[in-house]
């Protein structure tokens, strides 16, 4: 067996690594992403050391029976021996397996399919294990599948990391305005870092992307991608947070467009494909030439309208409308739904808050404050009302002319 530094085993240790697990909110869009890539109905972030095994994060279709904080005995787990020689495990199926087809975790757990990977801290911390299961086999086994969970343990080793450093820094902090301050210094950082994992990530999706000749892998690198896509929307996100919080604002480069009205167009048909089961009615009429940063108006109603897709009633349209008048670009974007309650909407537009509704890993909390910020480079303003007799509707007006 491997030495490696030794974990606090005690329980305020394990509970705390629990929960600094469940504050990232990337884990559980990771899970979900490797059950639906590879079949398997079981996913988990593990803590594991030679003592202990921890369920941090899962993902259970199959109604394996744990929650975040259970524990197993390590010794009837693989991760043990994933763990012993710090390296992956993988069966395909394991009554079959000439190697685990009398093993005793397959017999105990009642699965055939298995793959397990190592999450290992850059300072030699043997955290645990990104592992998968199922009761039917499964190909798991294949170079694309490995280098997934591979890249997805190397995320999750590097939040954990950031996580750790963001807390030992706060624990330091003397006062309230410091902490903040540095927070959002780290986040920047973090924001910055998380690019090259993700890179690797996209790196994979193209390269299953490419294999034609084997049409699931081809969907799995379109799901890849498509995850890899949202996650460098909330880094963007992220460092545009950082950007406006640090003094310097949401960076606009304003020029004449001619041509918002396609661009706008654009959005709402993306965001209407991406979403075939909503419907989305527009209405954008803009003949005269705008003086603003096209790009950001379009993540300004790419935000609205993804909010709108988000907490608007799956039964009611959404409506985007778009106009000048009277020198002001006015856009809006409607839905029908729960309304927000009157103490909610002097929150809409703060960093990081969400309903209380929110489903877990929805989000950063971060897209409304970052169109108020769009609107306000604009030299614009930016509201919402939420009525029975409208609905909610946010609207933005923006001045067309320097």
């Amino acid at each position: 067996m491997k030495n490696y530094p030794v974990m606090d085993d005690s329980p305020e240790s394990i509970a705390r690594d629990v929960a600094t697990i469940g504050r990232i909110g990337a884990i559980p869009s990771i899970l979900r992403l490797i059950c639906s890539n590879t079949g398997l109905g079981f996913a988990a972030v593990a803590r594991v050391t030679d003592a202990t095994w921890t369920a941090c994060a899962v993902e259970d279709t199959i109604e394996f029976g744990l929650r975040p904080g259970g524990q197993l005995d390590l010794r009837s787990t693989l991760c043990f021996e994933s763990r012993a020689e710090c390296r992956p495990v993988v069966i395909d199926h394991a009554s079959k397996d000439p190697v685990y087809q009398t093993h005793h975790t397959p017999r105990i757990y009642q699965i055939e399919s298995y793959i397990s990977v190592p999450i290992v801290l850059s300072n030699g911390i043997y955290f645990g294990n990104l592992c998968a299961i199922d009761r039917h086999p499964a190909k798991v086994s294949d170079p694309q599948t490995l280098k997934m969970f591979e890249v997805f343990s190397q995320l999750v080793a590097l939040q954990l990391e950031s996580e750790s450093r963001q807390q030992a820094t706060e624990a330091a902090l003397l006062s309230e305005r410091e902490t903040a301050d540095l927070r959002e210094q780290f986040i920047a950082v973090l924001g910055h870092d998380l690019r090259n994992p993700l890179a690797a990530v996209g790196a994979t999706a193209d390269l299953l992307s490419r294999r034609k000749a084997e049409p699931d892998l081809v969907t799995m690198g379109k799901r890849l991608r498509s995850a890899t896509t949202r996650m460098a929307h909330l880094i963007d996100d992220v460092m545009d947070f950082a950007r406006g919080r640090l003094g310097s604002g949401i960076g606009v480069s304003l020029a004449a467009c001619d041509t918002l009205s396609i661009a706008l167009t654009d959005v709402v048909t993306e965001l209407s494909i991406a979403n075939p089961e909503r419907t989305v009615v527009s209405s954008i009429a803009i003949d005269d030439s705008v003086y603003c940063d096209r790009v950001r108006i379009q993540q300004l109603l790419s935000n609205l309208l993804g909010n709108a897709l988000t907490h608007g009633a799956a039964s009611a349209p959404v409506t985007v409308t778009a106009s000048v008048e009277s020198g002001y670009l006015n856009l809006a974007v409607a839905n029908g739904g729960d309304l927000i309650s009157p103490d909610n909407l002097k929150n809409v537009f703060e960093p990081y808050w969400r309903p209380a509704s929110s489903a877990p890993g929805g989000g950063l909390g971060l897209g409304l404050y970052i169109c108020k910020q769009i609107v306000r480079a604009h030299r614009g303003h930016l509201e919402v009302v939420s009525s029975s007799d409208t609905g909610t509707c946010f609207t933005a007006r923006l001045p067309v002319s320097p």
